[in-house]
């Protein structure tokens, strides 16, 4: 195992964006569900100890194990559908008693770590139509395991990980520009016949479609499918400029009057419009963009390809599922239940984060003792 590190390249700004965002979320989930503040804050600090185990275990000796990894991540997501428990419709959940955790979320981490050592191994197959197709399996057995549970939204984010490191690997523009020819199209397809269906009579599973008709139709369903997308962009312009204030007290607030349910979960942004308005989403939305951008400028000065991949990988985990969350709370997106990185309630997810960034950290620390041979993307 190498461990030789500079660690004069530490990274503090990475870590102050980390950390500063991950206090912001315990700060909006005391106020949204003041029980849940301790268990979050615990998962902070366990997070920071696993960031930095993570952080000084060579990248290049953990990726070494890429097939076991892979391995690992599927034996996890079919435990869920042999013994996982069952919560909100959705079986995505292993329950061990004493502790539950989501092994979706640290299938995203396991997945970038298998596919940024599987592309370095086959850097010079890139744009080989086997390579590709041998690829698009390999990350569809996972993504149809999370499909099932059925979680569409982590589905989702799966695969806009997989395209970001496969272009980031050296995928042809031809190629890219050809799938989006089929996938945009198609997209557009699926949601004009959806909105001209009856629910439960479509090729979609009935809660995906009603969503869907929910979105684009959302008079018709504020007071079932799409309450709580029309509460949360009330919640979210009722806060002005400067909001209404942490913990406020007013019956007519988000969390108060129970509008949307468990809104320190998928619909924290919500909160964070409604008591610290305007000023209060910026700030998030800033600081994720940031902690995005570093991801990837501490990747583009990577020693060799599965560093530069790792950081893109969680770039876009960061970049994407910050996306989605943000959009489905503010009705540009249907309804897809995704949390916001580092501010949503979640030890899982706060946990594996970590994981993530502390794989970053360990790119940023490995000494550029050569000239890359990095193909510029």
């Amino acid at each position: 195992m190498n461990l030789k590190y500079s660690f004069k390249s530490f990274h503090y700004y990475l870590l102050f964006l980390t950390v500063s965002i991950s206090i912001f979320g315990i700060v909006i989930i005391g106020s949204a569900e003041k029980s849940l503040q301790k268990t979050q804050t615990l998962g902070l600090f366990l997070g920071l100890v696993v960031m930095f185990i993570v952080s000084v275990i060579d990248y290049n000796f953990i990726t070494g194990f890429y097939r076991l990894i892979y391995l690992a991540a599927i034996i996890l997501l079919l435990l869920v559908k042999i013994m996982g428990s069952i919560g909100g419709g959705a079986q995505r959940w292993i329950d061990l008693g004493f502790f539950r955790f989501q092994p979706s979320e640290l299938c995203k981490i396991l997945l970038i770590i298998f596919f940024a050592k599987f592309f370095e191994l086959h850097i010079d197959e890139i744009n080989n139509p086997k390579l590709i197709i041998r690829s698009v399996v390999l990350i569809g057995i996972p993504m149809l395991l999370i499909l099932t549970q059925p979680d569409l939204s982590t589905t989702i984010v799966v695969a806009l990980i997989f395209c970001t490191m496969i272009f980031m690997a050296g995928l042809s523009y031809r190629i890219v520009g050809t799938i989006l020819a089929v996938a945009v199209p198609l997209v557009v397809a699926v949601v004009v016949y959806a909105a001209n269906t009856v629910p439960g009579e479509t090729f979609l599973p009935k809660y995906q479609h009603t969503r869907i008709v929910a979105w684009l139709n959302p008079e018709e369903y504020k007071t079932d499918e799409g309450m709580q997308q029309q509460n949360s962009i009330i919640a979210i312009g009722s806060g002005q400029l400067h909001g209404k204030g942490l913990n406020n007290d007013e019956v007519a607030s988000l969390k108060n009057g129970n509008f949307v349910p468990e809104p320190q979960t998928d619909f924290i942004f919500a909160v964070v419009g409604e008591e610290l308005g305007f000023v209060g989403c910026c700030t998030v939305i800033i600081l994720l963009l940031l902690l995005t951008t570093e991801c990837f400028a501490i990747g583009r000065r990577a020693p060799d390809y599965s560093g530069r991949l790792i950081c893109y990988g969680m770039g876009a985990l960061i970049g994407f599922q910050t996306f989605i969350n943000v959009s489905v709370t503010t009705g540009i997106f249907p309804n897809t239940g995704l949390t916001l990185p580092f501010v949503s309630y979640g030890l899982t997810s706060l946990v594996s984060l970590y994981i993530g960034i502390g794989l970053v950290f360990n790119v940023g620390l490995k000494p550029q003792k050569y000239e890359r041979q990095v193909k510029i993307v």
